[in-house]
């Protein structure tokens, strides 16, 4: 007996340690399996329709136009392969001064809108109850219109009655005065500070989140070893919200080049040469029933986006290694 006993003790064991088919085991396979996966798909699908015809479709379609004459309403064109590429580079020279002014603009917008954002966000980075008031304020005018900001700002520019220079007049300071936008070699200059003014609040509150994501543990860890604030803004503070600057950089060139209603705004439609620039010169072609040409336009104003934007991405990369 107690032999048959001791040999049905194991034998009980292994037949309850054996796992059960409706158990983790089987609810891992179905899981893994290849319907569940491809479901994951259907989520994006949406998103890649829209992609697709509101993207990939007009983008190949400007691409087949870029290479033809075609004025926007006959019903044929002509193919010119590479003529409006040829023309754009060697003999266009409004294509050539809105270019330049679109780099100027650029510029003086990513720099200062990036240093001014910046040390908004590191001022305002604590949720106390004034910050929350500030930042609101410095948000305020990201989200008024283009074309209202631009009238607004084209009054204070204004060289008679503009309130710069009323205020310069009021204080003896005459000779600060400035003709502001009518001065051609310094109005793309003034663009670019509404340009600023305009959206270093949206770019602050990108700033604030990265700042906020920095462990405290770093920097009571580089109070220990006696770090300076600029110290620990270099080593600790600019690594960390590095992600952050490369996404503000590219938002911002992106936004620099479709200023388009600002400028309209502020220099008239079209706008004279001191204040043209990229879109607003692929406009005026549009306007001319010169699609095929804008077309063109369009498609080397896209790379130029492309290669700053990833010109950008790569500074900041080796700033933040070299941090």
């Amino acid at each position: 007996m107690a032999m048959t006993t001791a040999e049905q003790i194991p034998r009980e064991r292994s037949s309850a340690d054996r796992p059960r088919r409706g158990g983790p085991r089987g609810r891992s396979r179905r899981t893994r399996g290849p319907g569940f996966s491809r479901s994951l798909y259907l989520f994006a699908l949406p998103a890649l329709v829209l992609y697709v015809i509101f993207f990939a479709v007009p983008t190949a379609q400007a691409v087949q136009y870029a290479l033809t004459d075609w004025d926007g309403f006959s019903a044929t064109y002509d193919n010119v392969g590479l003529d409006n590429f040829k023309t754009i580079a060697t003999g266009d020279d409004l294509f050539r001064n809105a270019t330049s002014n679109s780099l100027k603009f650029l510029l003086v917008v990513v720099v200062f809108q990036t240093l001014f954002a910046l040390v908004l966000a590191i001022l305002l980075a604590r949720n106390s109850r004034g910050s929350v008031l500030l930042r609101a304020l410095y948000f305020f005018p990201t989200i008024l219109s283009s074309v209202s900001v631009a009238f607004v700002w084209k009054f204070v520019y204004d060289p008679n009655f503009g309130l710069i220079n009323q205020t310069l007049d009021a204080v003896g300071l005459e000779g600060l005065q400035s003709a502001f936008l009518g001065d051609s070699a310094q109005a793309i200059y003034w663009a670019a500070a509404t340009q600023v003014w305009f959206h270093a609040g949206q770019m602050m509150v990108i700033f604030i989140a990265g700042l906020q994501q920095i462990p405290r543990e770093l920097y009571e860890a580089a109070e220990v070893d006696g770090a300076s604030r600029w110290a620990q803004f270099r080593h600790v503070t600019w690594p960390m919200i590095a992600p952050a600057t490369a996404i503000v950089m590219a938002y911002t060139t992106i936004q620099s080049f479709k200023a388009f209603d600002l400028i309209i705004g502020l220099g008239g439609n079209p706008p004279k040469p001191a204040l043209d620039i990229l879109s607003t010169r692929i406009y005026g072609s549009f306007a001319n029933s010169e699609f095929g040409y804008a077309a063109a336009e369009s498609v080397v104003f896209m790379i130029i986006i492309a290669v700053l934007t990833w010109l950008q991405r790569r500074v900041v990369r080796k700033v933040q290694a070299e941090g």
